[in-house]
């Protein structure tokens, strides 16, 4: 069982699943602890649980998510540090960052695939992008925390923006800025 004491909300509510959530992080604590790579950064940021009566709260699992990725990029930077020299690091992460800019050199609302139903609303994605934009280009402050906090209203038809479409990309923006911060 995890040490990690999560509250679980009441009866008609739903949460993670407690089990899952507790049989992912004791395996990324011991994936941590013993330094076998059997985890990665990727994982903890793709990872779902089944949503159940009873569960934990979901909100308190998800930014216990966000410090683990954080704890895992920040290693993985330590170790190709030591391996490959602070310079290997710059160029792959610019090489990682530079895949994000053919997405946002788009125009507004063509950045991402159309939603089909109901998707995020495009002018706030683009609004986000512009920040991200204005990250690369000029040093405007954004964190890996604000993209993650991001909230997109509901849209459909020509103004939404295919959720899934949106979400991986800013999956590998977080992951960027994580290799920055």
């Amino acid at each position: 069982m995890s040490d990690a004491t999560f509250t679980t909300v009441s009866w008609p509510k739903k949460g993670y699943d407690r089990d899952e959530v507790d049989e992912f992080f004791d395996h990324a604590r011991a994936a941590y602890e013993t330094g076998v790579a059997t985890i990665n950064s990727t994982d903890i940021s793709s990872v779902s649980f089944d949503l159940v009566r009873k569960g934990y709260l979901t909100s308190e699992v998800d930014s216990a998510l966000d410090r683990l990725e954080a704890i895992f990029v920040a290693r993985a930077r330590q170790e190709f540090i030591a391996a490959n020299g602070q310079d290997a690091w710059n160029a792959a992460l610019a090489a990682r960052a530079q895949t994000l800019y053919p997405r946002l050199a788009r125009p507004s609302g063509k950045r991402f695939s159309p939603a089909t139903g109901q998707g995020y609303a495009q002018g706030a994605v683009d609004k986000l992008c512009d920040r991200i934009v204005a990250y690369f280009d000029t040093g405007a402050p954004i964190t890996s925390a604000d993209i993650r906090a991001a909230q997109f209203p509901p849209a459909r038809g020509a103004n939404a923006y295919s959720e899934a479409s949106v979400d991986a990309f800013l999956a590998r923006a977080v992951e960027v800025l994580l290799g920055v911060e």
